[in-house]
């Protein structure tokens, strides 16, 4: 027998009570993804203290709740505009305290820290700052050393630049170590390491790199019991949402992803208790694809629900696993907006948010849960902000 939609209403309950650290069981939530208005959410603001070194303000782009600490990443940037790498930590999201970051390379001291993941308690980032003859992205990655800090990996400028390059995107961890995902001329290409201490460029690899099919391009990795999953798309006379999933990040099968003809965009990807969920552009609103369990292969992801409206020049811009279900920061072409699932995609409902969230032309957005906490971070440019939604 089928399960009974939940009462009018239930998901606003059952969300407030997910963001106040309460489990909830799959599939409870049904109906309109705006029945009742937003989800309220009560929000604190934060404070991250600008770290040691030339004033500034303060730049944030990415978060992480790794073995119950909470870190996120972005810069200082001074009035000049010159920027300088800064991370923060926090133990429980009431007090931040700068992490100590380590840099050596020219374009290493004036990176911008722009993701972060978590694997066995330690974290890794990727950052970057244009410069050069031709103002590209110059990358730069980072890892945790036993004192807490961040220490930049030397690489040479071919590993994530040159004459092949495309772009450098996310970061996550996993049991078989870390991967980045990207882009190169060859199509959808991945950067694997075992302790985040040297990466591996992995392009041109078959099923991930563009073919007679189409070209490929990769916008997010998440790891899982059953490996890796990469979302995006392959361009040709007709663009399909795909992913590509691996055992050990060297071997890829690609997955089409079922669509109707709109515009779709598979833009962030994360594992959750009951399997990985994807998020993006479709058509004219969000929606998101999911698969069951670890079964990830061919004929086993299927489409889930939309949500938001007029996203067709819009963007999923993070998402945060919350156990069986997921929220979402999506800036939808004139603001951003959070959503909440509490059935791995199925359906979905607004959250309100803290007051007016920064938009502008260089915006970003950040989230994370864990420990019945919400982390958010924006930032648009001029701002740079952090709120919490914490346990009750």
């Amino acid at each position: 027998m089928g399960r009974r939609p939940a009462p009018r209403g239930s998901c606003r309950r059952l969300a407030a009570g997910l963001l106040a650290g309460v489990l909830v069981s799959a599939g409870a939530c049904a109906g309109s993804p705006d029945d009742d208005g937003p989800v309220p959410v009560r929000w604190s603001r934060g404070t991250l203290p600008v770290p040691d070194g030339t004033p500034g303000r303060v730049v944030v782009r990415d978060v992480t709740v790794c073995d119950d600490r909470w870190y996120v990443v972005g810069a200082v940037e001074a009035a000049d505009g010159e920027t300088r790498p800064a991370a923060w930590v926090s133990a429980d999201t009431g007090a931040w305290a700068p992490v100590g970051v380590a840099a050596e390379s020219f374009y290493g001291e004036r990176a911008v820290l722009y993701s972060v993941g978590c694997r066995d308690g330690v974290v890794a980032a990727v950052g970057a700052r244009s410069g050069g003859v031709h103002g590209n992205p110059r990358v730069v990655t980072w890892r945790q050393v036993p004192d807490g800090s961040l220490v930049e990996v030397p690489a040479p400028f071919e590993l994530y630049g040159g004459a092949e390059a495309r772009n450098v995107g996310r970061i996550a961890g996993g049991a078989g170590g870390w991967l980045i995902a990207g882009n190169r001329v060859s199509g959808a290409a991945v950067w694997g390491s075992v302790d985040a201490a040297g990466f591996e460029l992995r392009a041109g690899l078959p099923g991930l790199a563009s073919d007679d099919r189409g070209v490929t391009w990769a916008y997010d990795v998440a790891a899982g019991p059953a490996g890796w999953v990469l979302a995006g798309v392959v361009t040709g006379d007709a663009d399909a949402a795909v992913v590509w999933t691996s055992p050990d990040g060297v071997g890829w099968t690609r997955v089409g992803l079922p669509g109707d003809g709109a515009r779709e965009r598979p833009q962030r990807v994360v594992v959750t208790a009951g399997g990985p969920v994807v998020v993006g552009v479709r058509g004219s609103s969000f929606g998101a694809w999911r698969a069951e369990g670890d079964r990830w292969g061919p004929g086993e992801w299927r489409a889930a629900g939309r949500f938001g409206a007029g996203a067709a020049g819009g963007s999923v811009q993070a998402v945060a696993p919350l156990a069986a279900g997921l929220l979402v920061v999506a800036w939808d072409g004139a603001r951003h907006g959070l959503w909440v699932s509490l059935d791995a995609g199925e359906s979905w409902r607004p959250i309100s948010g803290p007051g007016d969230l920064p938009v502008g032309g260089d915006r970003s957005a950040g989230v994370a849960a864990g420990a019945g906490r919400v982390v958010l971070v924006v930032d648009d440019g001029r701002e740079g902000r952090l709120w919490v939604a914490p346990a009750v």
